[in-house]
């Protein structure tokens, strides 16, 4: 089934009901927030299927904290450039949704439990912005950002995932962005370059034990073993997915978007739950 059918398929079963999905993309390069390539084609297209939110929650693989979670609560969120050594026209780049800081102090009430705090200083990284100006372009939708504690085990973003899951009948949509191999340490420059064998493997068996529910197995550094160090050598591109999985019920469906390895080393399988 190509991507475009497997959105179809999306958007015909989310008129049925009013809650939200929650989703994870690979964002990659930030170069795709201005280019057109067949991921953010895919954005765009994931961003017509996409039901219309309240509010949308972004866990960013680039706000990482230590320590505590941290809520941003602006009225209006800055884009935040946070990269070096591109081209003027991304730095040119504004992303000007406003917050949601009701909803966002709430969330800092949900996750008390998680140390979470409310934060006035940060913005939409880009990892944020440079997917979110695909699904929804005219930067209307309230929009606020959840940090990753870095400080924490794996399994710690499935249990906020958790905690987080009723805001879906609420009318807010919970996006992860990161990727789910993500090792630049190992990046093979040029068009169609060749992705590395543990890469493909790591990005399988991410995709197969998903698939089958397993979060526990890839909420465990043990078990994932010297694999999952070669796939993240620092996890905060995996973080995101594993808070998008534990928003994630036994009720809903999972689709997979974009199982491509990118650059060698960088994983662009998105996915959905719906």
């Amino acid at each position: 089934m190509s991507i475009a059918q497997q959105l179809n398929q999306l958007k015909d079963s989310l008129k049925a009901s009013d809650r939200m999905p929650v989703v994870f993309l690979g964002h990659g390069s930030p170069m795709n927030a201005i280019e057109d390539n067949e991921y953010s084609r895919s954005w765009s297209a994931l961003g017509r299927s996409l039901p219309r939110p309240q509010a949308i929650l972004v866990v960013s693989a680039h706000w990482m904290t230590r320590g505590s979670t941290l809520v941003n609560i602006s009225a209006h969120p800055q884009t935040i450039h946070d990269f070096y050594g591109f081209p003027k026209k991304l730095f040119e780049q504004q992303y000007p949704a406003p917050g949601a800081p009701d909803v966002a102090q709430e969330v800092v009430s949900l996750l008390a439990s998680h140390h979470a705090q409310g934060d006035d200083r940060w913005g939409l990284d880009h990892g944020a912005w440079s997917v979110l100006k695909f699904l929804y372009p005219k930067a209307d939708v309230p929009v606020f950002q959840l940090s990753i504690d870095m400080s924490r085990p794996l399994d710690y973003q499935i249990e906020i995932g958790h905690a987080l899951r009723g805001l879906r009948d609420r009318g807010v949509l919970i996006l992860g962005s990161g990727n789910v191999v993500h090792n630049l340490g190992a990046v093979r420059w040029g068009a169609g370059s060749k992705a590395w064998d543990w890469a493909e493997e790591f990005d399988t068996l991410f995709a197969e034990r998903l698939d089958a529910g397993d979060l526990e197995l890839l909420s465990n550094r043990q078990k994932l073993g010297p694999l999952f160090q070669m796939a993240h050598p620092s996890a905060d591109h995996y973080l995101p997915a594993l808070t998008v999985a534990g928003a994630a019920d036994e009720k809903d469906e999972l689709l997979f978007l974009s199982p491509k390895i990118d650059l060698g080393s960088v994983s662009m399988r998105s996915f959905v739950y719906y």
